[in-house]
């Protein structure tokens, strides 16, 4: 794979031009910066792509931190490795961002990943195709990443009944518990499949059901067309992904902004 012009299509596709994330959110352009918002909150808030340098970057950060206390919700800067300026993360950080775990983007070409699930024994996987479902892989969420799913499920809730063409949802059973879940997003018209939320409870890791839902979300992709899968992965998951084809194109850090203190 060519990493410089998989780089410039994945800032293309799933940054600069990205289509809205599901029913009620919205892109705003504002200058070199391109917010996501869901006015009624269900959502993610964030900046997920922006074309600055030194001489505009603090003019356009506090413009952010304006229009997003606007909708009062705490939001996300996704700073890229390759953006600029240089010292973006400390400007970030002088305007009251607090940065969150610095994560490896992979990539892999559709073409060069296994698609054949293959599970421990005694475990099945089930699709997620209606909100009652929809409990069993929040329970997963809940229980690997922490948290109570208040505002992963509304969001998923949404997505599933309103536009159930651009996701995917699977969970691991053993039996009726619930052992590992993933979902994939698939924007219409991208190139671009991503990968999000794989976990697995800590009893059942090291058994292949991550590596079991990547195939299986890669088989799904390929068939409705897409070309690349993305991921931001963790330490733990990048080695498993690099493993299967994937490639690290830069890194990306969430630099979290809480509206809530600045209105009070």
């Amino acid at each position: 794979m060519d990493l410089d012009a998989a780089l410039r299509r994945y800032d293309r596709a799933v940054r600069r031009d990205a289509p809205a994330d599901g029913p009620g959110a919205r892109l705003e352009h504002d200058g070199c910066v391109l917010r996501h918002v869901v006015p009624d909150g269900s959502g993610w808030h964030g900046v997920c792509w922006s074309g600055l340098d030194e001489h505009t970057a603090d003019e356009a950060i506090a413009a952010q931190i304006r229009a997003f206390t606007a909708y009062g919700r705490p939001f996300e800067w996704k700073v890229y490795a390759h953006d600029r300026p240089a010292d973006l993360p400390d400007r970030l950080r002088g305007a009251g961002f607090v940065p969150e775990q610095r994560e490896a983007v992979m990539v892999a070409d559709m073409a060069d990943v296994a698609t054949e699930v293959r599970l421990p024994d005694g475990l099945r996987l089930r699709n997620v195709t209606d909100p009652a479902d929809l409990d069993l892989l929040v329970r997963v969420h809940d229980e690997v990443f922490g948290g109570t799913g208040t505002a992963l499920r509304p969001w998923l809730v949404r997505v599933l009944t309103g536009a159930p063409e651009t996701v995917h949802m699977v969970v691991a059973m053993a039996g009726d518990r619930p052992v590992s879940a993933a979902r994939s997003d698939l924007p219409p018209g991208s190139e671009f499949a991503g990968l999000w939320g794989g976990g697995t409870l800590p009893g059942w890791r090291g058994r292949g059901i991550y590596r079991a839902l990547v195939a299986e979300r890669a088989r799904h992709a390929a068939e409705r067309g897409y070309r690349y899968l993305h991921v931001d992965a963790s330490d733990d998951s990048r080695p498993i992904l690099e493993r299967l084809g994937f490639h690290r194109l830069t890194t990306t850090t969430p630099y979290v902004f809480d509206t809530a203190r600045v209105a009070g």
